[in-house]
Order: structure tokens, then C-alpha cells, then sequence
């Protein structure tokens, strides 16, 4: 641009130039003329004459009407050559300074950018430390100060909507002033009148740029710094679950792709609460039907070892015999209660638990015959894995007589309906019942009555 302007400055500085030497040496040029005429061989009449009429002396008699032709063109070539001069450089400088706007838009965006890639970049990194932690209250709180941590924010907090859904209950907090809601168990209903309420309520988020002026927003002792506040709902497949309340301490601070950037991290953060509660809830039942089991395996081991006539047998070297009460009581319950070998190092004793899907049922005792012993691994593993078996053998055994019980307890039924149905008097259907169940019973009295009225 520079280059045109200098182009066409000299361009007029050249008509300028040139007028000016024309209008300089013309009347030098015809006073020679003039002079060259005088010395021709003819008189001052015929020269007058002759001036009149000569084509030259015509030429330079006119030559100030073609001079001032000449310089007329010349000024308006001059005018219009700066003229252009002037547009030009007035379109020059709008095109500077639309370049260097462009430039700083350019650097704008690219640093907006760069924001945002950031931002994405932390949003994948919380991603994948929430999805880490299987606690519900642990991941709440990890999220809190993650989120104040990468973004800056002065408070954040996540609330949960209780079973009615009337209110939502703030869980966790990483601010000063969030921990003391917490300490009173803070809520607040779902309604317009809170921001957080106005989010859990409609599932939209919710800006206030300026907390002092928004109507919405009702000022809260325990975060006097707050000055702009953004609550994101939290969803799973459209039903709100909760809130995300994030606040920051400076007017304006979040803008329309801060809303975008963080409901992408709400629904990261809706995903992992969601799996958090879905895992407690498996847990819960897991330990409920573990404690079932193992009360159910408790009551049918109880009623096994009492219809049994040895409940143990020990083995001296020669011959087997039932076991009247050598076990020491105080070792067997700490093998109960641990459910894993011990070994008395002072009498070099060893106690192997019998365990049937997690539960001690009884306990595999070895004593070494003469002084101390030093027990090889590979006979350690031998104890343990007798043990094994024998408690599998058990069970079998025991699931074995619980079928045949069952079997009889189902023939015994069998026939008594059988016998009671065969008749149908109600003197007759009273007789046989009382008699069936006497003899199945067995050692019994059985008295069957009727009720005079209702009872």
C-alpha cells in the first residue's frame, strides 16, 4: 500500500512539474521567435502583415490559449490524480486497521479456544478420578473441591432431592461457609425462590451475573463473597437427581459457554453419582443376603449338629474315637472368629477352620504326639485342604438328609390327606386326622376339638 501511495505521489508530482517548465519557457520560446522574425528581408508592414497571417506567428500569438489549456488539464489531471491519492489512502488506512482487527480477533478466538481445549482437558481428567471412587459421599466431596480446584470458583456445592422430592439437600460443599451448611443440614425447597430450587424444580440451569440485583437469589450469610452464582441440573435419563451449584467471588463470570463447558461436566458428575448409588444400593443387598445366608447356614448347621450322635472324632495313632471335649473351647473360637490357621508356637498346636461359603462350621485340631515339631508347607496345605473337602463332604451330607426329611415330611402329608379325604362324615374326617397325626408323630397325644363358636 505504501508502494501505490509513493507510485502515484510522484506521478503528480510529475504534472505538476511539468506544467510549471511549460509555462516557464514558453514566452522564452516565442521572444526567439519573435526576434528570428524581425531580421527576415521584408518591411515592418509586410512583418505586421505577415504576423497576421504567418501559420507560425499564429501559433505563438495563440500559445497563451493553448498555455492555458495546457494548465487547465494539467491542474485537473493534478486534481483528480490527488483526489485518488487521498481515496486511496483512506482505503489504505481502513484496510490497516481492519487487518489489525482481524489479527486481534484472530488472537481472541485462538486464546478462547485454548480456554476451552483446557477446560475440556480438565473436564476428562475429573471424569476419570470420579469414576475411581465407589463411595457416594466420598465422590461427592471430590467433586466439590475438584471442580473449585480446576475452575476457580470460590464455593461449590452438590444437592441431592430427597425421596419426596420437595426438597433439595445440600450433600457436600468444599467452602468454609459450605461446611457449616452442612453442619445444619441445609436445603431448600423446589420452587422459584432459590436458585438451586428454580434448577431442581424446571431441570434448567440457572445464571445470576450479579447476585445483588437478581431477584432470584436471597443472600446467604455463611458465602458473603459470592457475586455470581450458576446452579446445573443434575440428570439421569431426564429425571433430575440433583444439583450442581457452583459460585464465584467476581460480577459476570460466567457466560454462555461456561454454561455449555459445565453441563457437560454435570452430566459426567450426574453418571458417576448415579453408578456411586447404584453400587452402595448392590453392596446394601449383598450384605443383607450375606447375613440371610449365613444366618439360614447357622440354623440348618444348629439343627444338623443336634441330630447327630458325635458331633467329632479324634485319631490317637491307633484307632478312631468320638470326641468327648478335647478341642480347647478358647482356641476354637478364635479360629471361629478369624477364619484362618493358627499355630500355637509353644506347643507347636495347629488349628485349621472348617468353612462352608464363608462360615466356620468346625475345626480340624493337630497336636504333635512327642515335643515340638516343625511343620513343613507342605503339611500346612494338606491340613487346610482336608478341611476343604470335609466341609463340602458335610454339606453334602447335610443337604442330603434335608431332602429325605423333607421327602418323608411330604409322604407323611400325603397320607394323611390321603385318609382323611377317604371319608366324609365329619365324626369320621375328626377320627382319622387325630389318628394319622398320632401315629406319624409318634409318643404324642393328639386331641383334635372342633369350636362351638367362632373363635
Amino acid at each position: 500500500m505504501n508502494q501505490i501511495n509513493q507510485k502515484f505521489k510522484n506521478e503528480t508530482q510529475k504534472y505538476a512539474l511539468a506544467g510549471a517548465l511549460f509555462g516557464l519557457m514558453f514566452p522564452i520560446i516565442a521572444t526567439v521567435i519573435r526576434i528570428a522574425g524581425s531580421n527576415l528581408p521584408f518591411d515592418l508592414s509586410s512583418a505586421i502583415l505577415v504576423q497576421s497571417t504567418d501559420p507560425l506567428m499564429w501559433i505563438i500569438d495563440s500559445a497563451p490559449i493553448f498555455l492555458g489549456l495546457f494548465a487547465s488539464f494539467a491542474g485537473r489531471r493534478q486534481d483528480n490524480l490527488q483526489k485518488l491519492y487521498e481515496e486511496l489512502s483512506r482505503q489504505g488506512v481502513e484496510l490497516e486497521n481492519a487487518q489489525g482487527t482481524l489479527e486481534q480477533r484472530v488472537k481472541d478466538r485462538t486464546l478462547a479456544l485454548e480456554q476451552r481445549a483446557a477446560q475440556f482437558q480438565i473436564i476428562a481428567g475429573t471424569a476419570r478420578t470420579i469414576a475411581a471412587i465407589q463411595g457416594l459421599d466420598s465422590l461427592l466431596l471430590e467433586i466439590t473441591k475438584l471442580v473449585s480446584e480446576q475452575f476457580n470458583y470460590y464455593h461449590t456445592g452438590i444437592f441431592l432431592l430427597n425421596e419426596p422430592r420437595e426438597y433439595a439437600v445440600l450433600r457436600a460443599a468444599n467452602s468454609e461457609g459450605g461446611r457449616k451448611m452442612l453442619a445444619r443440614q441445609h436445603s431448600l425447597r423446589l420452587d422459584n425462590n432459590s436458585i438451586v430450587g428454580y434448577t431442581a424444580l424446571l431441570g434448567e440451569p440457572r445464571v445470576a451475573l450479579d447476585v445483588g440485583v437478581d431477584s432470584v437469589y436471597f443472600n446467604n450469610p455463611d458465602l458473603p463473597d459470592t457475586r455470581s452464582e450458576m446452579a446445573l441440573p443434575l440428570r439421569i435419563g431426564g429425571r433430575v437427581i440433583g444439583v450442581l451449584d457452583v459460585q464465584s467471588a467476581q460480577k459476570n463470570a460466567f457466560v454462555q459457554e461456561d454454561i455449555n463447558v459445565l453441563t457437560i461436566l454435570a452430566d459426567q458428575v450426574a453418571i458417576a453419582i448415579e453408578n456411586a448409588r447404584l453400587f452402595s444400593e448392590a453392596k446394601a443387598a449383598l450384605s443383607d443376603s450375606r447375613a440371610t445366608f449365613e444366618k439360614y447356614i447357622k440354623q440348618e448347621w444348629s439343627n444338623f449338629g443336634q441330630q447327630a450322635r458325635h458331633n467329632g472324632f479324634i485319631y490317637d495313632g491307633k484307632q478312631v474315637q468320638p470326641l468327648n471335649g478335647q478341642i480347647k473351647r478358647e482356641q476354637a473360637k478364635r479360629v471361629a472368629q478369624t477364619g484362618s490357621l493358627t499355630l500355637d508356637k509353644s506347643s507347636a498346636n495347629i488349628t485349621v477352620p472348617i468353612k462352608l461359603r464363608g462360615q466356620t462350621i468346625g475345626v480340624l485340631d493337630v497336636r504333635p504326639k512327642k515335643g515340638q515339631r516343625q511343620w513343613t508347607q507342605d503339611e500346612l496345605a494338606l491340613l487346610e485342604a482336608a478341611a476343604e473337602r470335609a466341609a463340602l463332604a458335610l454339606e453334602n451330607a447335610r443337604l442330603v438328609e434335608s431332602a429325605q426329611r423333607r421327602a418323608a415330611r411330604e409322604r407323611a402329608i400325603g397320607e394323611i390327606s390321603s385318609k382323611i379325604g377317604a371319608v366324609s362324615e365329619r365324626d369320621l374326617i375328626l377320627q382319622a386326622a387325630v389318628e394319622e397325626l398320632g401315629r406319624k408323630i409318634g409318643n404324642t397325644e393328639i386331641i383334635i376339638e372342633l369350636a362351638a363358636e367362632s373363635i
